[in-house]
């Protein structure tokens, strides 16, 4: 998928939001991508995850054991990132503040694992994410996400594939430009700030 191709899914399905929004990371900006909107057509999600599957290269793809996301906005695209490469598909999530594998989700010492994201900005909860595959066992080989919000300058400590990215400018709360300062900001995401 091409870059306009990608963005016209997010258009498509109104998941392309522009005012004023605090994201995760505590930072702020005047655009926000609502991958729950996206990723709510079937169809739309098995495209997109397919379309991320093909930009890992391919030796990469053969090393992938499982694919772990972290919960909540990883959890569809880490679900059918695991049905394009063929593995099972597991997720983190924060029931007392830090990722940890729950429900039964387990890992084998050593297994190589694919970190999924919905979006990286700041690249927080991927790095969060990381530390708990690892900490259960994995071995993360990369990480990969449906957008890069940081214009490919995010670290994650792994090489990171994203399908698409973008750079929004983001601002710390006291960079505000003038017109986003005068508006009450929206907080859309899953994760209190």
């Amino acid at each position: 998928m091409l870059e306009d191709e990608i963005l016209s899914e997010f258009r498509a399905s109104e998941a392309l939001l522009e005012g004023h929004f605090l994201l995760s990371s505590g930072r702020h900006s005047a655009h926000y991508l609502q991958c729950a909107r996206v990723l709510m057509d079937p169809m739309r999600a098995s495209r997109l995850a397919s379309a991320l599957a093909a930009t890992l290269p391919r030796d990469l793809r053969q090393q992938i054991g499982k694919v772990i996301s972290p919960a909540m906005g990883g959890v569809i695209i880490g679900h059918e990132m695991g049905r394009a490469l063929g593995v099972e598909a597991m997720f983190v999530e924060r029931p007392a503040g830090t990722f940890e594998l729950r429900r039964g989700f387990s890992l084998k010492e050593g297994e190589k694992v694919l970190m999924v994201e919905d979006v990286v900005t700041t690249g927080l909860s991927s790095r969060e994410a990381i530390a708990a595959i690892e900490a259960a066992g994995g071995i993360v080989v990369a990480a990969a996400a449906l957008v890069d919000r940081s214009a490919g300058a995010v670290d994650l400590g792994v090489p990171f594939y994203p399908l698409v990215s973008l750079s929004f400018p983001t601002y710390a709360p006291d960079e505000l430009p003038p017109a986003l300062a005068a508006t009450q900001a929206i907080k859309p995401g899953s994760r209190a700030a």
